[in-house]
């Protein structure tokens, strides 16, 4: 019990839940089993240390087959992925830890990472279909949509809320580059952390929202209190309530109330340049900005979005 505790807690606050880190831990396993423990991180690089050794698809699938999974978990096993040597390097520092406590069971180990990522390939993705005669609202509402079904499958996540605010960070990534602002996991508060909004971004500070309530004005007067500009980004049902709760705040001339649609679909246009050829362009850079962000704060990969 104490083994599934540490290794729960592993995989939840280092977010080992990607194809690539997923890779890494059967591996290292595997190397754990072979060469013994503690491991020295050092002798788990190749010789010119820009790749952990023998980390691939073949020696992974191989892991994977014993327990009759034929999916590829991923092409290149993780070995090339940004950070891969990173995670292995943490992996390891983890493995040692549970041999110092003396917790070591490579078989429940090995058997925890399979039920992972199994859980990977459980779960459904979203998905865009790209038709050229679609508006590019209609992409993003067909995305909320998706966010809307799953809430309905597993009550108390609020998956749409989770999507919005992500889809909101890449695009404010693709027009004004990465690293002008934090991300964060959707699950964590503004006041857990003392932000002032899901994004700052010098004096603006952004409330992403599927329920603008009286709280989240709240937030607001607090940002104008402390000098900074508060805009809420929300759904088009949320529209409704934030502008009453702002009118009867007293707030509704201060704060700029955005419909999610449309706040990221016309930057889609701007990106594009209104050209229909760079239209798909914009697409898949979001998406791809979107990914990388999940895949870094957030645990659920049914959460990434597929296009096809």
């Amino acid at each position: 019990m104490k083994l599934e505790t540490e290794l729960s807690t592993f995989y939840t606050t280092r977010k080992f839940n990607s194809k690539g880190k997923l890779s890494v831990a059967l591996h290292i396993t595997d190397h754990g089993r072979k060469m013994g423990l503690p491991l020295d991180p050092t002798k788990l690089l190749t010789g010119r240390s820009g790749q952990v050794l023998g980390l691939g698809m073949a020696p992974v699938q191989k892991i994977l087959s014993k327990y009759g999974i034929v999916k590829i978990l991923a092409r290149e096993g993780g070995r090339t992925s940004r950070g891969s040597i990173d995670h292995m390097k943490e992996y390891v520092i983890f493995l040692n830890n549970l041999h110092a406590l003396d917790l070591i069971d490579f078989d429940k180990i090995e058997q925890f990472w399979i039920e992972k990522v199994n859980l990977f390939f459980a779960g459904k993705p979203l998905k865009i279909k790209f038709d050229g005669s679609q508006g590019l609202r209609t992409i993003i509402r067909d995305l909320i949509t998706q966010g809307e079904i799953k809430q309905k499958e597993a009550p108390g996540v609020n998956y749409v809320g989770i999507i919005l605010q992500h889809l909101v960070g890449a695009k404010l990534d693709s027009a004004l580059g990465e690293g002008r602002f934090k991300h964060n996991s959707a699950s964590t508060s503004d006041a857990q952390t003392g932000r002032s909004g899901d994004f700052l971004i010098d004096k603006v500070a952004i409330h992403v929202t599927t329920a603008p309530t009286e709280f989240v004005i709240s937030r607001c007067k607090d940002n104008l209190s402390n000098g900074q500009r508060p805009i809420i980004v929300t759904t088009k049902k949320g529209m409704a309530l934030a502008e009453g709760n702002a009118e009867n705040a007293g707030l509704a001339n201060r704060i700029d109330i955005f419909e999610v649609e449309q706040f990221i679909a016309l930057n889609l246009y701007e990106f594009s340049k209104f050209q229909e050829k760079g239209r798909d362009v914009a697409v898949i850079d979001l998406v791809k900005r979107y990914n990388e962000i999940v895949e870094e704060f957030e645990t659920d990969p049914s959460l990434q979005i597929e296009v096809q």
